[in-house]
């Protein structure tokens, strides 16, 4: 199995966009996966690793990546030592992040006898299965695409009425990261940005216009994303493949740090849907 850790992959936002693959060194073409990260998410996050290493010795090209405004930095890529970028990132940030992550594999001279251009599939977790929905309807090269635990709109997750005058006037509100205690800030221009962009960013249309093979799989005893997001995502794209997983929350029964040296069984039921479905 060949891990390389932490490529810095230079986005169009000024910051590195901290990548990984996992694959089987064989000289052969293997099918690829990207996988997105969700809110206050990372790419080294819980079991997010073991889970790669099952899709590789599955014959798939594995990537995961930290969007370059996510809060990490390449000395520290797990937590959030860079608020201040955590404050400037936006959805349309994190869409251009991902495109440069398949420009650069479908691109990419190091990896070009182990990889098929031609066979790119899309993993999104929580709001990345959002970003992955929007990013599979717009770019040809994508040719499927998985939401896991994703959420089906954005909208309806923004401050309104007086919390968003607020917003407005104070220019910043607060999250609490309920791990690492920390004082998250979201800067306006988060929602302007969304604004700005509201038809593209918009998970429904995107949803309902897809035309490749379309995976959701959502836990049952998710208290993040409720159950009925996933619903909705296959009621918009009724040629859809709906897989609930039972006793699943919303990182399927996974936790950070995960120490264990095999995935719960929730989480390996993920990893059979998608090489199922990807079948």
């Amino acid at each position: 199995m060949t891990h390389h850790l932490n490529i810095p992959l230079q986005g169009k936002h000024g910051k590195p966009i901290l990548t990984d693959v996992c694959y089987t060194k064989n000289n052969l073409l293997k099918p690829i996966i990207i996988f997105c990260h969700g809110y206050k998410g990372f790419k080294d996050w819980g079991a997010w690793n073991l889970m790669g290493e099952a899709f590789a010795k599955a014959g798939y090209f594995f990537i995961k990546f930290n969007f370059s405004h996510n809060g990490g930095t390449p000395e520290q890529p797990i937590d959030f030592p860079d608020l201040e970028a955590f404050g400037q990132n936006n959805y349309t940030k994190e869409l251009d992040d991902l495109q440069s992550v398949i420009d650069w594999i479908t691109n990419s001279t190091d990896y070009n006898t182990e990889v098929n251009t031609n066979n790119i599939s899309l993993i999104g977790h929580s709001r990345g299965g959002g970003i992955v929905t929007i990013k599979a309807e717009e770019d040809p090269r994508i040719t499927s695409v998985i939401s896991l635990a994703g959420v089906s709109d954005y909208a309806s997750r923004m401050s309104s009425g007086h919390a968003l005058t607020q917003w407005k006037t104070n220019g910043v509100e607060y999250v609490v990261n309920g791990r690492t205690k920390q004082n998250m800030p979201h800067y306006y221009q988060f929602f302007e940005d969304f604004k700005a962009h509201e038809n593209r960013l918009n998970i429904e249309r995107a949803t309902s216009q897809l035309k490749i093979p379309h995976l959701i799989i959502h836990g049952d005893n998710d208290s993040s994303v409720k159950i009925e997001e996933a619903y909705n995502l296959h009621q918009w794209n009724p040629d859809s493949k709906l897989k609930i997983i039972a006793g699943a929350n919303h990182v399927f029964e996974t936790s950070h740090p995960w120490n264990q040296d095999q995935l719960s069984i929730q989480l390996q039921e993920v990893v059979n849907t998608v090489l199922d479905f990807l079948k």
